[in-house]
């Protein structure tokens, strides 16, 4: 089941500067509230899906996660149905499936969000075409792609997602890598403004899935 849960259009713009996306280069300029259950680090292992992970040798990089109280099927089905992502993440503007038929390995999207201005690069809207390479039904995603935009690229990011049923839920944990000249001339800063990113796309899938979860409880108990 997939929920949909509107915004006004003053909240989008807001959200905006969070940029709660995978390949995220420009939040550090919004406000950011890490999901309370969340944590983050650089980490000594990486996720992988199907025996891949994420860039080894990228000097960007950052990995969280968050336990969200919904079944796996309703958080599956929000993170994969991609042309609905609108519906819940208020920074992603536009998504469109360049392929048909089941989330698989080999599916394209491409998606476009905002990036605001940072002291390096402008204000500008990402083109993110992002390819699937390995997934397994309900337990992991890997995708990769660049993001392109005026003034400011991103030559490739790796991002993997993995899935696991935890008591009360499901435990989501997410890794992303960055490479590219203009994000590797300040390591920190983008390595915070990715950090934002995911923590934001976490906070989002947590509110949609849970939401949707009580939805459905009301109209089973009703």
């Amino acid at each position: 089941m997939s929920a949909s849960i509107s915004r006004p259009s003053a909240r989008r713009n807001a959200r905006a500067a969070l940029f709660a996306v995978p390949l995220a280069v420009a939040g550090v300029l919004g406000t950011a509230v890490a999901p309370a259950a969340a944590t983050s680090h650089h980490p000594a292992t990486s996720l992988t899906c199907r025996g891949e992970g994420v860039d080894p040798d990228a000097l960007v990089r950052y990995k969280t996660e968050t336990v969200i109280h919904a079944p796996l099927s309703t958080i599956w089905k929000l993170q994969t149905d991609v042309e609905r992502w609108p519906t819940w993440q208020g920074p992603v503007e536009s998504a469109e499936r360049l392929d048909h038929g089941p989330f698989r390995a080999g599916s394209a999207f491409r998606w476009t969000t905002p990036a605001p201005a940072t002291p390096t690069t402008p204000a500008t809207t990402l083109e993110i075409t992002s390819t699937v390479e390995q997934v397994r039904r309900g337990s992991c995603i890997r995708w990769t792609g660049p993001a392109i935009g005026e003034g400011l690229r991103i030559d490739n990011g790796v991002h993997v997602w993995n899935f696991t049923k935890v008591r009360g839920g499901v435990r989501v944990s997410t890794e992303e890598t960055h490479v590219g000249d203009q994000i590797e001339s300040n390591v920190p800063l983008a390595t915070e403004i990715l950090g934002m990113g995911l923590e934001g796309w976490l906070s989002e899938l947590k509110t949609a899935a849970e939401a949707a979860e009580a939805s459905a409880r009301s109209r089973t108990d009703g």
